[in-house]
């Protein structure tokens, strides 16, 4: 008796903006991200998904615009770099009502607004998708960011994840203590909506927040949405160990990727959880076509439009190489610029310019990137899922709509018949977390859920965070802003 082959969790990683994070590739003939505005793009692309078999549509965002290279917001302004973005929040109502099964991962920051009112907007999609989102917990890494909410400057990396710490917990109570089920009665003989005995204040008095409540917002099917979280870093996976669900991560190598997983890992167990609590996805890249010379044709189409300034300005290099001698080092082009960049500067200083520059442009890709026919990405897949563990994958869009076509004609069919996908039209539960986990709400080892029937409530309720006992791994890149490396 053989076991099931392990399930891929399959979403499109999306942004509403022009360049996400395929620099240059608007451009290209049939791109369809200038209708990124256009909620009909939206619908469209929903329903591609629903009926290409993709569990979810993964929503990135930024509060804040790339103005480190070179100085100023121009560069990124002209490459239409994550700006103009729209909220990812206000898409999801319209993608929902275009589909019946597709769930949907909204990404928002914990740093700079209130949580009852993101309380409030997240229970309310839950109710209008029918228990189909999940929240990308994020805590803004962009230094206008911060500015744009009156900080001088950003928080320091670290002390953003403590912050999002109590940000979670009220949400928590508020979610999953506030309300009791079966709270809204809509009782006509009586004239009542809502049991007042069944609703309370949650009196939250915290370091950071005051929030008495009640919740806004009676019990969604979900209560909870599913919890995503982006990271690579110690303290995002020693964070993520207490509250993730599902792990946006990622890794240029299989021992880099094993390395945060087993932190994260490590860190849920010693919060009390198991050890296979969390479910691991990274972003990757696939190129497919019916031959081999189709999905190579492809990439090279793709490496001749992307765009080198995007590319920089996405990373907030903080000195223009592309400005510098091709045949001195990094390192003498940063003493040269007079800049003092820390560690900021996430490339080798002791190759020359023109090595980095060309090593960029050439597109050199990281562990989770595959272009083939149907049967060399499927292959691929497989060792993502069976050698390096990971759970499922964030698809890359190298072309709107034509990437999410491509991975739903070509790629799907071929994971449905080696068991990695279900079978379309196969049941896997209502809600997004059922579709995940197999069950609606969250499950009681996880912290959120010590808030239930209006337990732990008030202040001076957040419990300490257990710390990870043994060495955390070393960060590897945010996923979503891979560090240049050649």
């Amino acid at each position: 008796m053989t076991n099931e082959p392990k399930k891929l969790i399959l979403n499109l990683f999306e942004m509403a903006c022009v360049s996400h994070i395929t620099h240059g590739l608007w451009r290209l003939e049939g791109n369809n991200r200038h209708r990124f505005a256009d909620l009909d793009y939206w619908t469209e692309l929903a329903e591609i998904c629903e009926d290409g078999g993709f569990d979810a549509v993964f929503l990135a965002d930024v509060v804040g615009t790339y103005d480190v290279f070179r100085d100023g917001p121009e560069t990124a302004l002209r490459e239409g770099l994550q700006n103009p973005d729209l909220d990812p929040l206000l898409l999801v109502p319209a993608m929902a009502a275009a589909t019946r099964r597709l769930g949907f991962g909204v990404t928002f920051s914990t740093t700079y607004e209130p949580p009852f009112a993101f309380a409030r907007r997240m229970s309310t999609l839950d109710h209008l998708t029918r228990g189909r989102v999940g929240w990308n917990i994020v805590t803004s890494y962009l230094p206008n960011a911060a500015r744009n909410f009156g900080l001088d400057g950003e928080i320091p990396h670290d002390r953003r994840y403590e912050l999002a710490d109590e940000y979670l917990h009220v949400l928590y109570k508020l979610w999953e203590g506030s309300w009791d089920d079966g709270a809204l009665v809509h009782d006509r003989e009586r004239g009542v909506v809502t049991d007042p005995a069944k609703v309370r204040y949650i009196d939250h008095v915290g370091a950071h927040h005051r929030v008495a409540g009640p919740h806004l917002v009676h019990p969604s099917p979900q209560r909870t949405p599913v919890l995503f979280q982006a990271t690579g870093s110690p303290a995002g996976s020693a964070f993520a160990g207490r509250h993730a669900e599902v792990l946006f991560t990622g890794g240029r190598t299989t021992e880099q990727f094993q390395a945060v997983k087993r932190s994260v890992q490590d860190a849920a167990v010693a919060q009390g959880r198991t050890e296979d609590s969390v479910r691991f996805v990274v972003q990757a890249g696939v190129i497919t076509g019916r031959t081999q010379e189709e999905a190579e044709d492809k990439w090279r189409l793709y490496r001749a439009h992307t765009s080198l300034d995007g590319i920089l300005a996405h990373q907030g290099l903080p000195v223009d190489l592309t400005a510098a001698p091709r045949d001195i080092t990094v390192a003498e082009a940063v003493a040269r610029s007079g800049k003092d960049v820390g560690r900021s500067l996430m490339v080798p200083l002791d190759r020359t310019v023109g090595e980095v520059l060309d090593g960029i442009r050439a597109g050199n890709q990281e562990r989770f990137f595959v272009v083939g026919t149907p049967d060399v990405v499927a292959d691929e897949i497989e060792r993502w899922l069976d050698v390096d563990g990971i759970d499922g994958i964030n698809l890359r869009q190298y072309h709107s709509f034509g990437t999410a076509q491509d991975f739903a004609e070509l790629v799907v069919p071929e994971l449905r018949r080696r068991g990695r996908l279900p079978e379309a039209g196969e049941h896997t539960g209502a809600t997004l977390r059922e579709r995940i986990f197999g069950h609606p709400r969250l499950p009681e080892e996880h912290v959120g859920t010590r808030y239930r029937g209006g337990a732990h409530l008030g202040a001076d309720t957040v419990p300490v965070a257990v710390p990870v006992a043994g060495p955390v791994s070393e960060p590897v890149a945010e996923p979503v802003a891979e560090p240049v490396t050649v």
